[in-house]
């Protein structure tokens, strides 16, 4: 089973990226699709989750600038990162019910 994130890269403080996964059918349609990110020699943090309803959560940090949407056409989620700051520098997953991950795709934000 694959999720196949995209969408990282290199960008400014204060500047916006969106990342995308796509998952299969039968895991989008069933579990809790999400993101969560990890820096090195630390845990791997909640960013933000949408359940298969719709609600959502976010982790405290991110609150206000990152927001997850879900194409349910398409079988993919996305996560709209703005106001982006140093700290939020790490490697994002795409998780579908805690149980299935991406690769991984790395977010550095830096001047």
């Amino acid at each position: 089973v694959q999720l196949v994130e995209s969408g990282g890269g290199l960008v400014q403080p204060g500047g916006s990226l969106r990342l995308s996964c796509v998952a299969p059918g039968s895991i989008f349609k069933i579990y809790t699709m999400g993101w969560y990110r990890q820096v090195s020699g630390k845990q791997r943090e909640l960013v933000a989750v949408m359940h298969p309803g719709g609600t959502t959560n976010y982790g405290d940090s991110v609150k206000g600038r990152f927001s997850i949407s879900r194409d349910n056409a398409k079988n993919t989620v996305f996560l709209q990162m703005n106001s982006l700051k140093p700290e939020d520098t790490a490697v994002y997953y795409c998780s579908g019910g805690f149980r299935y991950w991406g690769q991984g795709t790395q977010v550095t934000v830096s001047s």
